[in-house]
């Protein structure tokens, strides 16, 4: 089980069709070594059962699911959300700083209240993909902006690309959460992310948490990929 001392820097992203997929993959996992991202497929598919199944077996929860409708409704699923006992919820920053606050607000007074954190841009998008959707500003720009939102409307952080890491810890301090996608060590394939960073690149440039999914979940020893990540973090953090 985690104690109070053990801070995981590692999110494993549980990218699986079904609950027995998922289950079946922690088996060899040391929950001191990572916290699990439970995202929409999985979740759809295995439901909140899934999600204490996880959490009884020592680990921490990142459920995932962007919430981003009108500011009731996401006040409302953030609260059924926190009442799962989960580590970290997140909303989408796009939704506008009174939808944030909602979210917000509704998770005060809890006891254990779930970190609140919002996606700012996708790591599968680029500048022309924002430009298609209307956006003038490029990724850089506009993930900063985002955050600076995000980080005024009360939250705790924000998922964001690791290479915006390092301004966004200039922007908004160390202590503001960033959550980096789009994590591959070195000689992993990129995938359909577009801006990756490898893992000691992204704590050296102050991402709090690194989601990492097929690197480790696709990998023919699992718990020796996560060992090894995790000694690579600990060495730069030793440093």
């Amino acid at each position: 089980m985690l104690t109070e001392n053990t801070d995981p820097r590692i999110i494993i992203a549980l990218d699986f069709p079904d609950a027995d997929s998922a289950l079946s993959f922690v088996k060899p996992l040391d929950p001191a070594l990572c916290r699990l991202k439970v995202g929409f497929e999985l979740f759809v598919a295995a439901g909140p059962a899934l999600v204490e199944a996880l959490q009884a077996r020592g680990f921490q929860v990142f459920l995932d699911l962007k919430f981003h409708d009108i500011p009731n409704t996401v006040a409302s699923a953030c609260r059924a959300a926190a009442a799962l006992g989960v580590w970290m919820i997140n909303v989408h920053a796009g939704g506008g700083q009174r939808m944030m606050e909602a979210a917000r607000e509704a998770l005060e007074g809890g006891v254990d209240r779930p970190l609140l954190i919002a996606v700012t841009v996708l790591t599968s998008m680029d500048d022309a993909e924002l430009g298609a959707c209307g956006i003038g500003r490029g990724v850089d720009a506009q993930a900063r902006f985002l955050a600076r939102l995000t980080q005024e409307s009360g939250l705790d952080g924000v998922v964001c690309s690791a290479r915006e890491a390092a301004a966004l810890r200039e922007d908004l301090g160390a202590a503001f959460l960033k959550v980096t996608p789009g994590i591959r060590p070195r000689g992993s394939e990129a995938g359909d992310q577009k801006r990756i960073v490898t893992p000691a690149d992204a704590l050296r440039d102050g991402a709090t948490h690194l989601v990492i999914g097929r690197p480790i979940t696709r990998a023919q020893d699992p718990a020796t990929v996560l060992a090894d990540i995790h000694g690579e973090l600990a060495a730069v953090m030793e440093a």
